[in-house]
């Protein structure tokens, strides 16, 4: 199925959730925040929130430093 990351499109596998996404986008999610379809998801909703065909989502990854 195809969701929409940042804008562009991504196959992901039918079933996938959050979690799975992030894992697919990052090796460390530590710091990471995900809105999906304009609304926040926790990251305690991460494992099961399902996403659906044509989800659009918005990934921020923060970043320390100075």
């Amino acid at each position: 199925m195809q969701v929409f990351v940042n804008g562009d499109a991504m196959e992901i596998v039918e079933g996938a959730t959050v979690a799975d996404l992030v894992r697919q986008l990052t090796d460390d999610p530590r710091g990471m925040a995900i809105e999906r379809n304009r609304e926040i998801v926790p990251k305690s909703a991460h494992a099961t929130t399902q996403l659906a065909d044509g989800d659009r989502l918005e990934v921020v990854q923060f970043v320390g430093g100075g």
